[in-house]
């Protein structure tokens, strides 16, 4: 554990700064990284070694000349192939967009960009982002850092495993439904989903506040120094005028004493495999005598299956119909699936759907009149084999839809939430498990300040730290 890859990226940022480690050596280390591992995940799906290395020596240059460092100054970061990235082949994991060289950057990556990080790849995604395993018929599947015949789920795949086996310092994700904070609890790292607007999404079809873009990294405070460097201070999201982005420069933890805490095996609504309610009873148990106050409860999210695939299809069909129409041949089975279902929707169950939302969204506000924070487990299951395209049954009870086994994390979508998934120990299967800490939209700084103190009380327990891959 003594590869400069290896450094959380706050501290090598530090380092950087002080002239004690050059972004050169920081760049070659996770290129060792990635050289020795990607074979056996598939999560860098596009990488330009000559580029990467003249970005890390712009930055050195900077560092040698005493000019004035960006937040990210020097950092390598993995960008999600749903972010377009100027020069770089940028396919959504489509055949659509096989041979697709961009001739711009997206918003978040300028961002990245102005804060002196450097644009290290392209990390692998289902096409489109439709679907929670990470797989492509351009790029392949990704697999799990801890076994690799296993998915690292979706659709911020390539992320998560990428930054599990130590390739790359920070990286992006996105999040409908959970796309980053199930692989960010498969693979052992951390992801963030914040409120709407406060990081610029990449350009859409139709008004949508349910798709965000977010930042990952080994632990909370890597992550946090992402969200610093993306936030989207230029308005240039159409959500953006809805938050005030006062994030704290200095991120300090919470006094879990102060913090009213809910906590749900299924938020009353999900399929979850019993053992993972087990292992997440056991998980919170450790921790629960550290909160102020805490209660077995969730929100209503009653409804919240059929309103959120309505929702689902219609965004699809916005999205994607005239692909399905022109080039159905050169698309998955998911993107077909989603605009399909979509279709089959009427404008009376698009209204129900959006009425629906809307009490939903009320009752979860309601809810967080008397908590601080909602734990629930990150993923209803353990992590499976990548050649399965997603969970068919949970409980020995067939699942009515392929995207049934998300319920956990899309529930939560629908009232428009912030949340962050942390690492917290393995399962019943020693394989990663996560946990999800979920806040009202705006809470994004508070809910913050409550991960770290999560995080920091997880990290003193053996059973709830951090899972490590044994090849690092």
């Amino acid at each position: 554990m003594n590869k400069i890859s290896n450094l959380p990226a706050h501290k090598a940022r530090n380092l950087i700064g002080q002239k004690k480690i050059s972004s050169t050596e920081l760049v070659k280390s996770c290129i060792e990284q990635y050289e020795k591992h990607n074979s056996n995940v598939n999560a860098i799906v596009a990488f330009d070694k000559k580029d990467v290395l003249d970005q890390a020596k712009k930055c050195d240059e900077k560092v040698s000349k005493g000019d004035t460092l960006g937040l990210l100054h020097g950092l390598p970061v993995g960008i999600k192939d749903l972010q377009m990235v100027k020069n770089l082949r940028s396919t959504y994991g489509s055949l659509l967009f096989k041979d697709h060289i961009p001739k711009h950057d997206d918003n978040i990556i300028k961002n990245i960009r102005e804060e002196g990080g450097i644009v290290f790849c392209k990390t692998n995604t289902p096409e489109f982002g439709a679907g929670a395993n990470t797989k492509n018929r351009v790029y392949g599947a990704t697999g799990n850092p801890f076994q690799f015949d296993l998915t690292s789920a979706g659709s911020s795949g390539g992320s998560a495993a990428a930054l599990s086996l130590n390739m790359l310092s920070l990286a992006t994700g996105t999040d409908y439904g959970g796309s980053l904070r199930t692989p960010a609890s498969f693979c052992g790292v951390t992801g963030f989903r914040p409120s709407p607007g406060m990081v610029p999404s990449t350009e859409g079809i139709i008004l949508n506040p349910f798709s965000v873009a977010g930042p990952m990294g080994r632990d909370v405070t890597d992550a946090y120094l992402l969200l610093q460097g993306i936030v989207d201070i230029n308005n240039s999201d159409i959500f953006s005028s809805l938050n005030s982005f006062s994030l704290p420069a200095d991120l300090m933890p919470s006094d879990l004493s102060s913090i009213k805490m809910a906590f749900s095996t299924d938020l009353g609504c999900a399929p979850v495999d019993n053992e993972i309610k087990k292992v997440f009873l056991k998980k919170i148990e450790v921790i629960k005598s550290c909160f102020n106050y805490t209660n077995n409860d969730h929100p209503n999210f009653l409804n919240i299956h059929d309103c959120f695939e309505v929702i689902r299809g219609f965004n699809y069909v916005a999205s994607h119909l005239e692909k399905v129409k022109n080039n159905k041949e050169l698309l998955g089975p998911n993107v077909i699936d989603n605009v399909e279902r979509g279709l089959k929707y009427s404008m009376e169950d698009v209204t129900w759907a959006h009425q629906e939302q809307t009490k939903i969204y009320n009752n979860f506000r309601k809810f967080f009149e008397n908590y601080d924070v909602l734990i629930c487990p990150a993923a209803s299951v353990s992590p499976f084999p990548h050649e399965q395209l997603f969970v068919e049954e949970i409980n020995n009870e067939k699942l009515p839809t392929y995207m049934r086994w998300l319920a956990l994390s899309y529930a939560p979508t629908m009232a428009i939430p912030c949340a962050w998934a942390l690492p917290c120990g393995l399962d019943h299967k020693n394989l990663p498990f996560g946990i999800q800490l979920i806040a009202p939209a705006g809470n994004d700084a508070k809910l913050s300040e409550i991960a770290l103190a999560i995080e920091n009380a997880l990290s003193n327990h053996e059973e709830t730290k951090r899972a490590i891959p044994d090849i690092v």
